[in-house]
C-alpha cells in the first residue's frame, strides 16, 4: 500500500510511526527540512523536502499510484488544495485535516466530489473526548467503544485499591462478578509497558488500563478504590475552537459551564454564540479571579488555552483548590509523561486523537476505530472480523496469538464477550485488542 502523507508535524510523524512498524510504502513531503531530517532519523519511511501542492513534486513521487493520500499540514487551505490536485492525479482516496467545522457539518459544498473524501477535525475530536472524559470521571482515561458498549479504561493504582498486591488471576477470581480484562500496566518509573498474564502482580502507582463492558462500569470502582464522581459545574480556560466547542457540547449535556477567555473580543463573540454558558473575561492564571468565581465550588477543571504551560499549571491551582478532575490540553509531547508525574492525570492532545483517526482508514475497513493510550507506546484497535479470517479457526486459547498483544473483548450482534480463553471467535464479530506495535504486522494476519 502506498501512502503519501503531507505534513510533518506531530500527526505526520505519528502517523509515520504507525506505519513504519508495518513495512508500508510510506512518503512523506514537508517544506521544513529540520523536522523531515529528526523523521529520518526516527523512522523507516521516504521523505521528501517541498510543496504538497507542487504538481510536479506530486508526480515526482507517484502520486498516481498512490492508495491513500493524508494532508496533515497546519494549514487546512493547503490540505484541502492537496487532496484536490492529488485526486485529480491519480490518488485513490484522500484525507484532509481542518479547522473549520462548517465543512464537517451540514455543508452544502460537496468536497468529496472535488476531491476530499474526508475530513476530520483535531478540534472536534479533541472536544468529544473532553467530554467523554467528564462523563467517566474516576479515570485518567478512557475509550468508547462501540457506544460504550465496551470501554477502555485507564486508573493509576493507590493505597484505597484493593487490588495492590494481587496478581491478576487472584483478582479475576475475586471479583469473578465482575467483567473486566486487563490489557496493560504501566509500571511507575519505568518505559515498560507490561501486557498482564495470570501471575503479573498489580502494584502502587502502576497505571492499570482495563477493557470493561458497560454492565461492570459501575461494578469496578470499588476494585480500583475510587468512587464515581457526578460532576456538575465546569469551568474551561481559553476560548479558543477547542473550548468553544467544549462548552457547546457540555451545556447540550446539563453541564453548568464557565468560560474563561482573557481576549475580550472573542469573551464577546462567545458571550453572543454560548446562550447557556456563562462567559468571564479575565486572566485564568489569576489566583483572586479563580477564587471570585468559586473555584472551590467548581467540580471540573478544563484548561485548552494554545499554551501547554498554561494548561498544566493552572490544572495543578485547581486541583490544589480541591477540584475533583482536571483536564490539559497538552500539544508539547514531551511533556505528557512528565505531566503525570506531577499529578495531572488527565491529558489531551488533539494531534494523537487526529492521528489515531485516520489510521482506521488506512486499514482498508478491517480496523473499525483505534484509541492511543497517551502513556504508553501501543493501540487499541477494534477489528471487524472477516470470513475465514485465522482468528476464527480455533478458541483463544488455542490461536499461538502474539504475547505482545492481548484480547480485550468481543462485540457480538450487539452485545459483549468476554475474550476468555474457551471463546471462539465468529465471522463478523467485533474484537478489540491491545497491541505493542512490533506486533501490529503479526496481529494482522489473523484477521485477514
Amino acid at each position: 500500500m502506498k501512502i503519501i502523507i503531507a505534513g510533518a508535524g506531530d500527526v505526520g510523524f505519528h502517523l509515520a510511526k504507525l506505519l513504519s512498524y508495518e513495512s508500508q510504502d510510506t512518503f512523506i513531503i514537508d517544506l521544513d527540512g529540520d523536522k523531515l531530517n529528526y523523521i529520518n532519523n526516527h523512522l523507516d519511511v521516504i521523505t521528501k523536502r517541498g510543496d504538497s501542492t507542487s504538481i510536479s513534486l506530486l508526480k515526482e513521487i507517484g502520486i498516481s499510484s498512490a492508495d491513500l493520500l493524508i494532508a496533515v499540514t497546519d494549514s487546512q487551505h493547503t490540505n484541502i488544495s492537496t487532496c484536490v490536485i492529488g485526486k485529480s492525479l491519480g490518488a485513490k482516496k484522500t484525507i484532509a485535516r481542518v479547522d473549520n467545522s462548517e465543512f464537517l457539518n451540514d455543508c452544502e459544498v460537496d468536497f468529496k466530489n472535488l476531491g476530499v473524501d474526508f475530513m476530520i477535525s483535531p478540534q472536534e475530536l479533541a472536544a468529544d473526548e473532553i467530554k467523554l472524559f467528564l462523563d467517566q470521571s474516576s479515570f485518567n482515561e478512557t475509550f468508547a467503544f462501540e457506544n460504550g458498549i465496551f470501554n477502555v479504561v485507564g486508573v493509576s493504582l493507590t493505597y484505597q485499591s484493593p487490588l495492590l498486591d494481587l496478581t491478576v488471576k487472584e483478582a479475576k477470581e475475586l471479583y469473578a462478578d465482575v467483567d473486566f480484562i486487563t490489557i496493560a500496566i504501566k509500571r511507575e518509573g519505568t518505559y515498560q509497558t507490561i501486557i498482564p498474564r495470570g501471575d503479573t502482580r498489580y502494584q502502587l502507582n502502576d497505571q492499570v488500563y482495563f477493557s470493561v463492558p458497560s454492565s461492570s462500569l459501575e461494578k469496578i470502582y470499588p476494585i480500583i478504590g475510587k468512587k464515581h464522581i457526578h460532576l456538575k459545574n465546569v469551568m474551561i480556560l481559553g476560548g479558543g475552537s477547542i473550548g468553544l466547542k467544549t462548552a457547546r457540547n457540555l451545556c447540550n449535556s446539563k453541564f453548568n459551564v464557565k468560560l474563561i477567555e482573557k481576549d475580550r473580543d472573542k469573551a464577546e463573540y462567545l458571550a453572543d454564540v454560548l446562550n447557556n454558558a456563562l462567559i468571564i473575561n479575565g486572566d485564568g492564571r489569576d489566583l483572586e479571579l479563580l477564587e471570585e468565581e468559586h473555584i472551590r465550588e467548581t467540580d471540573a477543571f478544563v484548561a485548552v488555552t494554545d499554551n501547554s504551560e498554561t494548561n498544566i499549571m493552572s490544572c495543578l491551582v485547581a486541583k490544589s483548590k480541591g477540584v475533583k478532575k482536571a483536564i490539559a490540553l497538552v500539544e508539547n509531547m514531551d511533556y505528557i509523561d512528565i505531566s503525570k508525574t506531577i499529578g495531572i492525570e488527565t491529558l489531551i492532545n488533539k494531534k494523537l486523537i487526529a492521528a489515531s483517526t485516520i489510521f482506521t482508514h488506512i486499514r482498508k475497513g478491517e480496523i473499525l476505530a483505534l484509541a492511543n493510550l497517551h502513556n504508553i507506546d501501543a493501540e487499541v484497535f477494534e477489528f471487524e472480523v472477516k470470513e475465514g479470517a485465522k482468528v476464527t479457526q480455533k478458541p483463544i486459547k488455542d490461536l499461538r496469538f502474539p504475547r505482545e498483544a492481548v484480547f480485550g473483548g468481543i462485540i457480538r450482534d450487539g452485545e459483549p464477550i468476554m475474550s476468555f480463553g474457551d471463546v471462539q471467535i465468529q465471522n463478523k464479530d467485533k474484537v478489540i485488542v491491545f497491541c505493542l506495535p512490533e506486533a501490529i504486522h503479526t496481529l494482522e494476519s489473523f484477521f485477514n
